[in-house]
């Protein structure tokens, strides 16, 4: 199990738009663009507990894109568990919710979307992030994100790994 009382300790991933890798803890792009875990204007990582799954995620759309895999020593909390569907049923909510591939249409057009209502509401009770099924193509129930709204501060540390300064080089 990736959580231990509700904290994630390990390495993460994430694959960046190379725009944003000398901003690797930003969180700038999901926060223009938003997200199915933050609606527009929250600053948001979206990363996975593997390399795979992070470059699946980044290059949803079309065919592979340029794109920057970083990686993170966390050890964040609280992180909402997505995989413990009572604790979802007490939000309304259901895993075949989570997965709705129309998330976006609903976003583009200006009508609510769940996943970022549950957002909005996690992070109003103090949760840094949670953990999720990943929902690119061809992903299966094995390949998980962490999802942060909070990933410094009171319970939160994230390190980028760049022992040797590669992204300030860039």
């Amino acid at each position: 199990m990736p959580l231990r009382d509700g904290r994630y300790t390990g390495p993460l991933f994430r694959a960046l738009n190379p725009v944003y890798a000398r901003e690797p803890l930003s969180g700038r792009g999901a926060a223009l663009h938003g997200g199915r875990f933050n609606p527009k204007g929250t600053p948001a990582l979206y990363t996975a507990l593997d390399p795979a799954t992070a470059l699946r995620e980044a290059n949803q759309v079309g065919s592979l894109q340029p794109t920057t895999l970083v990686s993170y020593r966390a050890d964040i909390g609280p992180i909402f568990d997505t995989g413990n569907a009572d604790a979802l049923a007490s939000y309304d909510l259901s895993a075949q919710i989570l997965a709705d591939p129309g998330w976006r249409a609903k976003m583009l057009d200006g009508r609510p979307v769940p996943t970022q209502d549950f957002a909005r509401t996690l992070i109003a009770e103090g949760f840094a992030g949670l953990l999720t099924r990943s929902f690119a193509k061809g992903a299966s129930e094995s390949n998980l994100n962490i999802i942060l709204w909070r990933w410094t501060g009171a319970g939160c540390a994230l390190e980028l790994v760049d022992d040797e300064n590669r992204l300030g080089r860039m």
